[in-house]
């Protein structure tokens, strides 16, 4: 999916379409996401990890192979609905999986960390590769490779051992979706990961319209999302060997800090060196969050009801997703893209409160 959210509205942009159009693109990586995590969440809670992962396996690799035969802007809309929707229905079975395998705190923060760096490899892999492929073989070849992506995440999850399904304890409720939202510790904490992750997609909208408009090619423009990516591994391979001494909260308290600086200077860089170090310093901040809230977000639900609160999470970020790239797409038409950096930014600042407030300050 990295690698076809930077494909595919690359391609747009050559073939001359506008910034709205292209936050529209983006927009429907997200949109299935929205309406599949509950369900897929719900079903993942039943049937544990490999048939939820088998079904969003097949899903992409038909979104990016039908990219490769009809590569024209309506077919890449489909493509980003199939891509998108498959990989949040897998990534709600994997947490929910390597979650149920933590038996502490610590361990909670340890294992995600871990299963954090995957993603942060993808995020480079994709567009690194894609705009290698792009330069020297052409569209259609890169969306070739990332047809080809997820057999490979077969080949690896097809030897996992299922974990037994979890009974709910009699005289436990099953409550409603609405019972854990109420939850104030839950709210703040799907509140604060939407801000957050609404900075990943301001850097995957904004970098390329910005490389785009200052004549980078696609090798360094996926240079420049690939930075970001393999600091937000690196700082995540780190993550499990601190995990005892770090409190979640500070470390997500300080990511929000470091984030509303650094989008207040990105805009300034010319340079693609100077930007490439921004990007960086990004994303050790925010590789940060996603391993914190996802152990917070394990100790304050029920066992039982892991794969609903993660749906529930990755739905809550999703529909800011679809919005989020649109919204982006007409303020960077109104207020310039450098404008969106610096709106969003101030968001982050004022956002902050809610992050000490995790941690009962």
């Amino acid at each position: 999916m990295a690698g076809m959210r930077m494909a595919a509205p690359l391609m747009a942009l050559r073939e001359g379409y506008s910034e709205a159009a292209v936050g529209v693109l983006l927009a429907l990586f997200a949109l299935t996401q929205v309406f599949l995590a509950l369900p897929a969440g719900r079903y993942a809670d039943r049937h544990g990890l490999k048939r939820p992962v088998g079904m969003a396996v097949a899903a992409a690799c038909a979104g990016a192979g039908l990219a490769v035969a009809f590569p024209v802007f309506g077919v890449l809309c489909l493509s980003a609905l199939l891509t998108g929707g498959a990989t949040g229905a897998a990534s709600i079975a994997l947490q929910r999986h390597v979650g149920r395998a933590a038996a502490t705190p610590t361990q909670l923060k340890q294992v995600f960390s871990w299963l954090a760096i995957g993603p942060a490899i993808s995020n480079f892999l994709g567009p690194f590769s894609a705009g290698l492929m792009i330069d020297h073989a052409g569209f259609r070849m890169a969306f070739l490779l990332m047809a080809v992506l997820p057999l490979v995440a077969w080949f690896w999850v097809k030897g996992a051992h299922e974990l037994p399904p979890v009974i709910r304890a009699e005289g436990d409720k099953a409550g409603t979706t609405w019972d854990l939202v109420r939850e104030p510790m839950f709210r703040r904490l799907l509140l604060v990961n939407w801000v957050l992750s609404s900075c990943w997609d301001v850097h995957t909208f904004v970098v390329p319209v910005l490389g785009h408009e200052r004549g980078m090619s696609a090798s360094v423009i996926g240079t420049l999302l690939g930075a970001f990516a393999v600091a937000a591994a690196l700082v995540r391979v780190a993550l499990p060997l601190l995990a005892a001494r770090l409190q979640e909260w500070a470390v997500i308290a300080s990511a929000m800090v470091a984030t509303a600086l650094l989008f207040a200077i990105y805009p300034l860089l010319h340079a693609p060196l100077a930007m490439g170090v921004c990007s960086v310093l990004l994303g050790v901040a925010l590789g940060t969050v996603q391993p914190m809230i996802m152990s917070m977000l394990h100790q304050i639900t029920p066992h039982h009801r892991h794969g609903e609160a993660v749906a529930l999470r990755i739905m809550a970020i999703n529909a800011s997703s679809v919005a989020m790239p649109m919204l982006f797409g007409v303020a960077g038409t109104v207020i310039g893209i450098s404008g969106v950096f610096w709106f969003v930014g101030a968001v982050v600042a004022g956002g902050t409160r809610l992050a000490f407030k995790l941690g009962g300050r």
